[in-house]
């Protein structure tokens, strides 16, 4: 089969023209019956395309001016289909960012004509798949751009803004051809299946829209996505942004938004205390709770190296759909908060659209039947495997212990004894903890298994539990995991995390005078290292009984903690050693504690429990030969990137 890339008419024009007129009159089952290609081809006008704006009821009123909210939809759909009576789906990114931000790598924003229709609409996506027979649908968040309402950060008004969208487009609620007008507009041009995608807060909407079961939604795409807003904002109590989310919706409201909603801002406040207690607006935020309820299948992207949407939003979002049984895919890169098409895009917009083909136009395409994830082992080097986390992880329970220097012990199967001491230093990173793995330093514990004789694969989410007695009232602990030997990685803590912006274009799909389809090319932003930090967890000590209530310590009393630790795929080659780091403040990432405490670690009663591919004898194996040093190995000195507080942003 031809390579599907760059917008080409790669068939010749006969072809192309039968082809569409199979299209025209066929099903997808019955074209493919009849030996059609496989594939929606591109051989709709966009130039022709009917640009539209509707204003959807939410059935809301948010902002409190005694009428319910209307958020915009624009719209791109192909003419000839709606000509010749054709229903066709519907790919949606719902977004606050169309106006205030923008979308992409050259942060788009929309842009519109004297009627009011959209000109310019973010992102690549109407420009390669409306020629293919989809309509692409780009829905302002309520209280954003041209939609009425208030941004409440992913609660009620955020999901029924893009909820609403999907009812109308199956005939379930009532859009209007103005924001304040009474004519009504039908969305008869559809067939009501529909599929949305997007990245940060769009991503999550699409999370959160699937988590309420509606129908008509078939797939969702989240790339870089939130799935429990509790924690983006903390870890166990501890706080990672020095801002809650009414900072967040201010960013991102309309001024007329801003205007009004006063209320719902300090809701957010209110609702969101910086002690790091769990409350109501937490639970109405937390879409994990409800990945039952998803009946949509899942094609999941995620940055391993993402800071800002850390990975614990993926790991426990992914476990939770599997559970369910929900239809799944998942692509796992090196970066930070990166949309796969500036670091795979070939490959990304071929998949997307074999994906879309086959969940929303129902070709059978084989797609479902390809390995489940695709992992970036080295900077444009990918494996796959057939399901993730791979057949064969097994939780294995791994134990620190001392060593002959305080501070730098060891990490095997076997329990350990004895304690390490640290004190917190909130002017350290994890990162600095791993340049003095091997050297004791006061403010860290670090605990290494010896060089590995065979490669070791860690595969999904696993915990540390930590016994310690603080000399104060309030404590933070940090525990990471730490690949140590010298490696090639993305440079996830620079700015652009991961990827250098070109100047030439590549170009997917047709373009206008007012909406390109050509976008700056990218490139690996590499960096060579000492070590790899692939894990991390944060917590307040005070959460110890109950995740979401902190309350104060009692110094000089022991207390046992399991800290979560985000999901990740990475691979120890032979000759690097596994570490596990148990420290306090990790410097950029959390906030510290109120206090200065020095912990005292219980080694007896401190484990970490990891997804190891082929479980305890993977690691046994590993670990209990001899390994000869090659020649050159000694480290070369370069430290790792160092982690960088980021904007809590799209």
């Amino acid at each position: 089969m031809p390579k599907r890339t760059r917008f080409t008419i790669w068939r010749p024009f006969a072809v192309a023209a039968v082809a569409a007129l199979i299209a025209a009159f066929l099903t997808p089952a019955a074209a493919q019956a009849s030996g059609a290609p496989r594939e929606s081809r591109p051989v709709y006008s966009y130039a022709d395309a009917i640009r539209e704006a509707v204003w959807v009821d939410t059935g809301l009123d948010s902002d409190g001016d005694g009428r319910t909210d209307r958020v915009a939809a624009d719209i791109v759909r192909p003419a000839e289909p709606a000509a010749q009576g054709r229903k066709v789906p519907v790919i949606m990114d719902a977004s606050p960012y169309y106006s205030c931000c923008g979308r992409g790598n050259e942060s788009q924003v929309k842009t519109y004509d004297a009627n009011g229709d959209v000109v310019q609409m973010p992102l690549f996506y109407d420009n390669y798949f409306v020629p293919r027979g989809y309509a692409f649908v780009g829905v302002d968040l309520a209280g954003t751009n041209r939609s009425d309402g208030c941004v409440d950060v992913g609660g009620r008004s955020d999901i029924q803004s893009a909820k609403a969208v999907v009812d109308w487009l199956n005939g379930r609620a009532k859009a209007y051809s103005s924001r304040t007008g009474t004519t009504t507009v039908k969305a008869s041009w559809t067939n009501g299946k529909t599929g949305m995608i997007g990245k940060s807060w769009d991503g999550t909407i699409a999370n959160g829209v699937a988590a309420t079961g509606v129908k008509g939604l078939k797939t969702i795409v989240p790339i870089s996505a939130i799935s429990s807003w509790y924690d983006y904002y903390f870890a166990q109590g501890a706080p990672l942004y020095d801002s809650g989310p009414d900072w967040l919706a201010g960013a991102v409201e309309s001024d007329d938004a801003y205007a009004k909603c006063g209320a719902v801002q300090q809701k957010l406040v209110d609702g969101a205390p910086r002690s790091g207690d769990w409350t109501g607006l937490w639970t109405e935020r937390d879409y994990v709770k409800d990945a039952s309820k998803v009946k949509a299948s899942v094609f999941l992207v995620h940055g391993m190296q993402d800071l800002n949407v850390r990975t614990k939003h993926f790991g426990q979002w992914w476990d939770a759909l599997a559970k369910n049984g929900v239809e799944r895919k998942i692509w796992l890169s090196q970066t930070g908060h990166v949309d796969p098409f500036d670091y795979r895009r070939d490959a990304w917009v071929d998949t997307l659209h074999r994906w879309f083909d086959h969940e929303l136009l129902g070709y059978d395409n084989g797609i479902d039947r390809e390995p489940m994830a695709d992992i970036e082992r080295h900077p444009d080097q990918w494996v796959t495997s057939s399901v993730w986390p791979p057949s064969g992880t097994r939780t294995t329970t791994l134990r620190p212990a001392t060593g002959t220097r305080p501070g730098v012990g060891t990490l095997g199967l076997q329990r350990g004894s004895g304690t390490e001491t640290f004190t917190d230093d909130p002017q350290q990173s994890e990162t600095d903890w791993a340049a003095q793995l091997a050297t004791p330093t006061a403010d860290k514990a670090g605990f290494l298994t010896a060089p590995l004789t065979r490669d070791l694969r860690l595969s999904g989410s696993g915990k540390v539990t930590v016994t310690a007695t603080p000399t104060t009232s309030t404590a933070h602990l940090t525990a990471v995991l730490v690949d140590l030997g010298p490696d090639t990685i993305r440079d996830y803590a620079d700015g652009a995390e991961g990827i250098t912006t070109l100047t030439d274009r590549t170009c997917w799909g047709a373009s206008t005078a007012g909406d390109s389809a050509c976008f700056l090319r990218t490139a690996a932003r590499t960096k060579a290292v000492d070590y790899t930090v692939f894990s991390r967890g944060w917590a307040d000590v005070g959460t110890y009984a109950d995740p979401g209530k902190g309350v104060p310590l009692t110094p000089g009393k022991a207390y046992t903690i399991t800290i979560d630790l985000a999901a990740t795929d990475h691979v120890v080659p032979k000759g690097h050693r596994l570490a596990l780091i148990v420290a306090g403040t990790d410097k950029d990432l959390i906030d510290p504690p109120s206090s200065t405490p020095t912990l005292t670690v219980d080694l007896s009663r401190t484990t970490a429990r990891v997804p190891l591919v082929g479980g305890p004898a993977a690691f046994t194996r590993a670990t209990s030969a001899r390994w000869t040093a090659p020649e050159k190995t000694a480290l070369h000195g370069v430290r790792a990137p160092r982690t960088v507080q980021h904007v809590p942003s799209g």
